[in-house]
């Protein structure tokens, strides 16, 4: 047990960071206004993360940098150099400020639970008091550079709420023809486009590639720890996006159509805890704001520091600066009287659309013998990166013209 634990690398944390409140909101609803419909998307979703996450993690492992650092390196032309810098510092600080909002929107959704009527009015505002304590928390955390404990018990309520969800969707006893066939055939029914999107951009979280890329290289020294780092990574994701396919045949069991809080998302855990659920629910929507609401800004500071060539450390004004930016945003976002599902449900979107835009440059960069040598990504990984890259293209532009022209 010692040393299954000594071996849980970056791939466990990339899973945690995705089950996050976007994820149980989001499969939550998908469940309760499509049933099993959607799963196919949640399986598409698996899949695009392990391919694009293990070209992430491969990269890191072989160069020792990051995915910033590395497609800085190889544009040769400073007018593309700076212009890809700016795709990616564009994608990332606005994909991480609604991606924050969404985590803090996600605390106070299990704050809500058990505390009511947490909003103030202040020049003719309507600001919830919770976003802000929770953003002062993960100011505080950040700003000590000392959160990894507090990070670690937090996940521990995470994956507790997980298991939990794993056993209420057994006990729901779906019908399982059903669900391999949501698992299996495709339909998208009436209104159903940016819940898609909603779904996988819950799960193929941008920030993560470059959190990964990073990571690895910290956990395990080289090429020849690769296979310990795909192993890690193919068993953590799978897991993680069982989580989320049972916490969507949880949903799909609540009869109840009208889903807006957390007492509501509650429901798909009272056959297991009863009247207990919404308080075993908040405990692990506020483990989950907080956690992600801690590494989405620390991911975007290390993509700009990467991205600017940086030094210093976490501690350095630069590197803080960034973070305080993100988490700054985040808490304006969540606190000035828009529903905390809806900018939850934005967050997911919104990384849906510039995903495409992230798994552009890292499929280029992979694909690079200067970068990667013999380790350069295979056909059969180019045929699976291209397919994922266009399946999200045409996802994205879908719900820019059903967002804005309602076609």
């Amino acid at each position: 047990m010692k040393s299954f634990f000594k071996n849980i690398g970056p791939g466990t944390l990339i899973a945690a960071a995705f089950i996050g409140p976007g994820t149980v909101t989001i499969c939550t609803l998908a469940g309760v206004q499509f049933g099993f419909t959607l799963l196919w998307a949640m399986v598409l979703s698996i899949v695009a993360t392990i391919v694009l996450q293990e070209m992430a993690a491969r990269l890191g492992l072989i160069t020792g940098l990051g995915l910033a650092e590395n497609v800085k390196n190889e544009i040769n032309s400073p007018v593309v150099k700076n212009i890809a810098i700016l795709l990616i510092l564009s994608a990332i600080l606005i994909g991480n400020a609604a991606y924050e909002a969404g985590n803090i929107s996600g605390g106070i959704l299990g704050l809500e639970t058990i505390i009511t009527d947490p909003i103030i009015y202040f020049a003719g505002l309507e600001i919830n008091i919770f976003s802000i304590c929770i953003g002062l928390l993960a100011f505080i955390l950040l700003y000590l550079g000392n959160y990894k404990t507090i990070e670690r018990s937090l996940v521990t309520l995470v994956i507790l709420m997980s298991i939990s969800f794993l056993f209420t969707a057994i006990i729901t006893k779906p019908d399982i023809v059903a669900v391999l066939k949501g698992m299996f055939v495709p339909r998208l029914p009436d209104e159903s486009w940016l819940m898609v999107i909603g779904l996988v951009g819950t799960t193929v979280v941008p920030y993560n590639l470059f959190l990964h890329a990073s990571l690895v290289k910290e956990k395990w020294k080289g090429v020849s720890d690769l296979k310990k780092a795909r192993k890690d990574l193919y068993i953590s994701i799978i897991l993680g996006g069982l989580v989320s396919i049972a916490i969507i045949v949880c949903a799909a069991a609540i009869q109840d159509s009208s889903i807006s809080n957390a007492s509501d998302l509650a429901k798909g855990l009272e056959p297991l805890f009863g009247s207990f659920s919404k308080y075993f629910l908040s405990i692990g929507l506020f483990a989950a704001g907080i956690t992600s609401a801690i590494t989405a800004p620390l991911a975007a500071a290390y993509v700009v520091s990467g991205c600017f060539s940086w030094t210093g450390g976490m501690k350095s004004k630069k590197f803080r600066s960034v973070w305080i930016i993100v988490l700054v945003m985040g808490v304006l976002f969540s606190s000035i009287g828009f529903k905390p599902i809806d900018i939850i449900k934005f967050a997911q979107v919104a990384n849906g659309v510039l995903l495409p835009v992230i798994a552009g440059f890292l499929l280029w960069i992979v694909n690079r013998s200067s970068v990667l040598g013999i380790y350069k990504n295979t056909t059969s990984q180019n045929i699976m990166g291209i397919l994922i890259v266009v399946a999200t293209l045409i996802l994205g532009a879908k719900s820019l013209l059903k967002v804005f022209f309602n076609i």
